[in-house]
């Protein structure tokens, strides 16, 4: 199983430029991040020293986020977040470059919560530039665009798999953007009540991407209820081969025991 550790919510006891090499002595060959700044136009200093981060540690960087505001504070996205289109686009020259030099492709774009001063249209219509314009950014290095339903955030309107297609498919329309497609993040999916399995049956071949953690309580596999292993299984039966990102919140010391003890399994 390719599986890539999400560094920006586990091994979050060391410092974020540490973490990478944490991965990898940990036996993962692949990680991804949340945007790693707090400004969408980083410093050159700062650029290099993530780069060189991920690099030094031997590992692949497969997914990163575009800048999606003050996640700690509540934000989910600028992607729909009227006033903000500037920030968007300079940040979309900066992801780029990242995955140009790093290798990376995919490219997660957080949709952003609803504003009260602005109607769900205008907000639609503005999400639909910003991701046309994402995509075509990433177009050139072969990227991908993602988009994924979030959970825990009761202002964020995509909760389901068919509400983030529903905006894929407006894009495709309207830009001919070919490059974006659905992230499947097993919990929230799961979190938000919709159907897993049928989501699976019917999209698995056309996932951009695979998060997981298990539910209750956003853990480690094997921590709750969830058919994670099933779901992985029968996404690859059907034709989805990229990472399976792990998304979950879990200690350091017991961060990974369960891959541990399924690789002895096996």
């Amino acid at each position: 199983m390719t599986y890539t550790v999400n560094c920006s919510i586990l091994l979050t006891e060391l410092p974020l430029l540490e973490r990478p090499a944490a991965a990898k002595a940990a036996g993962f060959d692949a990680v991804e991040f949340w945007w790693p700044f707090e400004s969408s136009v980083p410093s050159d200093s700062e650029t290099t020293a993530f780069e060189r981060a991920i690099t030094d540690a031997g590992v692949q960087l497969s997914g990163l986020n575009f800048n999606a505001g003050n996640m700690p504070g509540g934000d989910r996205g600028l992607v729909s977040w009227v006033g903000r289109e500037g920030e968007f686009k300079d940040n979309i020259d900066v992801v780029a470059g990242i995955g140009e030099r790093l290798g990376c492709t995919a490219f997660n774009a957080l949709y952003g919560n609803r504003q009260e001063e602005f109607s769900p249209e205008e907000q639609d219509e503005l999400a639909a530039r910003n991701l046309a314009a994402a995509a075509e950014g990433v177009a050139r290095i072969g990227g991908t665009v993602l988009l994924e339903p979030v959970s825990g955030a009761p202002r964020y309107p995509l909760l389901k798999a068919q509400h983030a297609l529903d905006v894929i498919a407006r894009v495709k329309a309207e830009s001919g953007a070919q490059n974006i497609k659905l992230l499947a993040d097993f919990y929230h999916l799961a979190v938000n009540g919709d159907d897993v399995a049928a989501v699976i049956e019917k999209h698995a071949k056309d996932f951009g991407h695979i998060q997981i953690a298990d539910n209750p309580g956003r853990g480690a596999p094997g921590t709750g209820e969830l058919p994670l292993g099933e779901w992985i299984a029968r996404s690859r039966e059907l034709g989805y081969d990229g990472y399976i990102g792990l998304e979950y919140k879990e200690p350091q010391e017991t961060a990974f025991s369960w891959a541990i003890r399924e690789h002895a399994a096996n």
